[in-house]
């Protein structure tokens, strides 16, 4: 198994695997943020949840960690070892008539993406262990709103925040059926993948664009 996951198709599986937990993570997060636009008190009871269950901080938020940072390191890899194995003959090509300019340029809009998710940690991540480990503070199960819509007052996060998630939303146009075709399991339902791919990749990062805006335009 792990001659496996060091070749080059593993890692394509591997790759897709993680893929699928971050996808599964970006829906989760945002039907929870998505609370905070109806119900503030029903955002701040599901966001304190998972800000003390143990099981979500000690065990699937270390996954969570792991599985950001593997996706775009192996991302990072495959893409030179594609480059690699072209070669000189890539050159030659016309690979616009090939392939899609996302699916040529998934490094780029992955290196945007991270950035974006380090200010994001920063952000929410960090702040989280100041309050809790450093700084000691009162939990306090009402302060998760609050905190969230302060994060959407100045313009440029707002538009920071927009940026990264239109380039998401192209990333994830190629990668969602990427991943579905890097396990074997596109045989026979391409064609629905690509149109569930089309969907996601426009709802969910056009959601989260909705809400940074409604904050942004509602706080006082």
């Amino acid at each position: 198994m792990g001659g496996f996951f060091k070749s080059s198709i593993g890692r394509k599986v591997a790759m897709a695997l993680s893929a699928f937990f971050l996808m599964i993570f970006l829906l989760q997060h945002f039907i929870i943020n998505l609370l905070s636009v109806f119900s503030a008190e029903l955002f701040n009871g599901v966001s304190h949840f998972m800000g003390t269950n143990w099981l979500i901080q000690f065990v699937m938020q270390p996954v969570l960690i792991f599985a950001v940072v593997y996706h775009f390191i192996m991302g990072f890899v495959l893409e030179l070892q594609n480059k690699k194995a072209r070669g000189v003959a890539y050159a030659k090509n016309n690979g616009a008539a090939n392939s899609t300019w996302m699916s040529r340029n998934m490094i780029y809009s992955g290196l945007v993406i991270l950035a974006f998710l380090a200010l994001h940690f920063a952000d929410f991540w960090v702040h989280e262990i100041n309050v809790k480990y450093i700084n000691v503070q009162p939990e306090d199960p009402a302060r998760y709103y609050h905190e969230l819509v302060e994060k959407f007052v100045p313009i440029w996060r707002v538009a920071a925040y927009a940026v990264a998630f239109v380039l998401l939303g192209l990333h994830l146009a190629h990668g969602f059926t990427s991943a579905f075709q890097s396990v074997g399991a596109t045989a026979g339902r391409k064609k629905a993948l690509q149109q569930i791919g089309r969907a996601y990749s426009i709802i969910i990062p056009l959601g989260f664009i909705i809400i940074a805006l409604y904050h942004h335009l509602n706080h006082h």
